[in-house]
């Protein structure tokens, strides 16, 4: 039960600390004060020697101005006002004040070992100041009973100080997991942003290779193709910078989306690829109208794929094929020749896989399944089956 010393600055009092201070004071004293009267009809008190009962006024005002540093010096105090109880029956209020102090800002064992020492003390007390016509028993059981209830309320204030802090603490707890939630479902946001930064930019990039690298491998093409391909690098270059400039816009501004594509789109994107290559058949062997997650990662599946094709077999022959329905599912195969015209014709470096990775990740997350590898006569031949409810 050791008080430990506490920087003066934890104990500056503030204005509710005052008038709590003074009710305590007051309190005490009028406890004091209640003590020392003798009403009509009551039996006359022991005759005490004039010395003691000055003392015991005295020690009972000590007592009272002493609460006032009840909160650095608690268990001292609480303790000192115990022991001059057993013998100064006046100074009991600022005793109680003490002990309900101690229960609310001391652990619960150290308010119950200060409350068993103040029973011992009421038992010497009520021994050497015995109440006339009163017996010894129930004026112990009394101030027993009496010291305990005051004891139990501080200890209930003390819990529920305890059980505030707790749901605060929980809130602010609750509060930063909202908000680390909040930064991870961001984080989830920009990391899909990149998927489509790769697909996207990836696809209008590989258009522009393929065509700057036409025209420097034939310098002596006729004027028409040298116009064709200048107009589809033009009209690339301006694509990507549209691209760039919504992922752009939606990184500035988490709340927006980032244009999706659909079904709709996979023509145009399978056109503008035939116009790079060496030629890109397109068939569609499904009917019913394609769900919107389904449709844009078909249409991220075949982006990729032809996106590879370009990189890794300039002008080979491709075929793109998208069957199914619903109840039993969208197809998409991809497949493309050997190379057919010299590496030359391609500015880009060699792949790093991230893209097939990106992609098994895709379908993975749409419930679907991809297949991907070389085939017999050299080319490279990628399907996938996405899901398609009925």
């Amino acid at each position: 039960m050791n008080d430990t010393a506490t920087p003066p600055e934890r104990h500056r009092r503030s204005v509710r600390d005052w008038i709590v201070d003074a009710l305590m004071f007051l309190i005490a004293l009028g406890f004091g004060l209640l003590g020392s009267v003798t009403f009509p009809g009551d039996p006359p008190p022991p005759p005490r020697p004039e010395l003691f009962t000055v003392a015991d006024q005295l020690v009972a005002l000590g007592g009272c101005t002493a609460l006032w540093w009840r909160r650095r010096w608690p268990v001292r105090i609480a303790v000192a006002l115990v022991l001059l109880s057993a013998v100064f029956p006046l100074v009991g209020g600022a005793m109680l004040a003490a002990l309900f102090s101690l229960c609310v800002h001391r652990p619960p064992r150290v308010g119950l070992s200060v409350l068993a020492l103040s029973f011992l003390a009421s038992l010497v007390n009520v021994t050497i100041h015995p109440e006339g016509g009163a017996p010894f028993l129930v004026m112990f059981l009394l101030a027993a009973v009496f010291q305990g209830a005051v004891a139990g309320w501080g200890l209930s204030v003390q819990h529920r100080r305890q059980l505030f802090d707790s749901l605060r603490e929980r809130a602010v707890h609750a509060e930063t997991e909202a908000r680390l939630r909040a930064e991870h479902a961001q984080h989830q946001v920009r990391e899909s942003i990149a998927r489509e930064i790769h697909d996207v930019l990836g696809h209008r990039l590989s258009l522009l290779s393929v065509h700057a690298g036409a025209l420097e491998y034939r310098p002596d093409a006729p004027p028409e193709e040298v116009g064709r391909s200048a107009k589809v690098i033009r009209e690339s270059a301006h694509q990507a910078l549209q691209d760039l400039r919504e992922v752009i816009g939606v990184l500035r501004a988490p709340v927006g989306e980032l244009p999706q594509p659909t079904m709709a789109d996979l023509a145009q994107l399978v056109a503008e690829a035939g116009v790079a290559g060496a030629g890109v058949e397109f068939v569609e062997e499904y009917s019913g109208t394609v769900p919107e997650r389904t449709g844009r990662t078909a249409y991220r599946i075949v982006q990729e794929a032809l996106t590879n094709a370009r990189k890794h077999a300039p002008g080979a022959r491709t075929s793109v094929r998208v069957s199914g329905g619903p109840g039993r599912g969208l197809g998409v195969e991809v497949r493309n020749g050997p190379e057919g015209r010299p590496a030359a014709t391609v500015s880009e470096g060699p792949g790093n896989g991230r893209g097939l990775v990106g992609l098994s990740e895709r379908v993975s997350l749409a419930s679907g399944r991809l297949e991907y590898g070389p085939t017999g006569d050299g080319g490279w031949s990628l399907s996938a089956w996405l899901p398609w409810p009925s």
